[in-house]
């Protein structure tokens, strides 16, 4: 399977606020059995957005690169089947 353009991001680590490099961005949740529908999120002119599934914050940090977050380790990664 391919990598998707759109980052995912996933809270296993059960954090309040996860900084983040991008404003359009998709949150699982946590890694399976523990995840929630994908779903999408835009920040448009905001700097934060709650996920309506899991609750967790997500905050904007133009410092950070896409593939990056704070706390790190929340980059979702597709694993092969």
């Amino acid at each position: 399977m391919a990598g998707h353009n759109i980052p995912h991001f996933q809270n296993d680590g059960g954090h309040r606020v996860i900084e983040v490099g991008v404003k359009e961005f998709m949150c699982t949740g946590a890694s399976a059995p523990y995840d929630h529908p994908h779903i999408f999120i835009d920040m448009g002119d905001d700097n934060e957005k709650v996920c309506s599934y899991c609750s967790t914050l997500y905050r904007f940090n133009s410092a950070l690169k896409p593939s990056q977050t704070n706390p790190a380790g929340c980059v979702f990664h597709v694993k092969a089947a």
